[in-house]
């Protein structure tokens, strides 16, 4: 196994490019949709699938390319990941992704730190990120257990269709949903709605740990 400075060193790294992808084409996006919030949400999209494939397939053997607290959480739970590397992989991850959103920014000449207006919640929307963040974390210990070498293209997959099918367009990362507070853009969300999509995708993530005890685990 690499070393945990590696591991750390490959979960910032992946997730500074996951926050600046969905943070950077969400403004490009944006920009050049004309007004069109189905075609700049379709660009921001496919930018951030593709950029998952990517750094999955390139940092999943390093680190296993969590780049979200709540799969490390469910990781760690699972004894997947030590316990004492928990808060390790949480501060990389958040580290990494929100220079990745601060370079962002600067790249579309935005303030480096642009407090998102854009209000998000509400019961359809905290069950949205309930269910993205349910979906995305049993897609990850499903396809693990059973073919490994799909991780990369099961994971990119979903988060594409879950922008799509759930109402809040598929956060399901307490880190990226902090970071994008920091963007006032067509993929921020405003500081005071934070806590309830954080709440939403721990509870996604854990109820997914429990369902997949069931559906994948050998009986003890």
């Amino acid at each position: 196994m690499p070393t945990l400075s590696r591991r750390l060193a490959a979960e910032a790294l992946g997730s500074f490019f996951l926050f600046a992808t969905v943070i950077g084409s969400g403004i490009m996006a944006e920009r050049l949709a004309g007004g069109n919030v189905a075609i700049a949400l379709l660009g921001n999209t496919l930018a951030t699938g593709a950029m998952l494939f990517v750094l999955i397939a390139w940092l999943g053997p390093i680190s296993g390319a969590h780049m979200n607290p709540a799969v490390s959480l469910v990781a760690a739970l699972r004894r997947e990941l030590a316990g004492r590397d928990l808060a390790p992989y949480v501060a990389a991850q958040l580290v990494g992704g929100i220079i990745g959103v601060i370079v962002a920014n600067l790249m579309f000449d935005l303030p480096a730190v642009d407090w998102s207006t854009k209000v998000r919640g509400g019961t359809g929307q905290w069950l949205g990120e309930f269910v993205a963040t349910f979906g995305l974390v049993l897609t990850i210990l499903g396809t693990v257990a059973k073919r490994e070498r799909a991780v990369p293209a099961a994971v990119a997959l979903y988060i594409v269709a879950a922008y799509w099918f759930t109402s809040s367009t598929s956060f399901a990362n307490p880190a990226i949903t902090i970071a994008r507070a920091s963007s006032d853009s067509f993929a921020g969300i405003a500081p005071a709605s934070v806590p309830g999509f954080v709440l939403a995708q721990l509870a996604g993530a854990l109820t997914a740990a429990w369902v997949a005890r069931f559906l994948l685990d050998e009986p003890r």
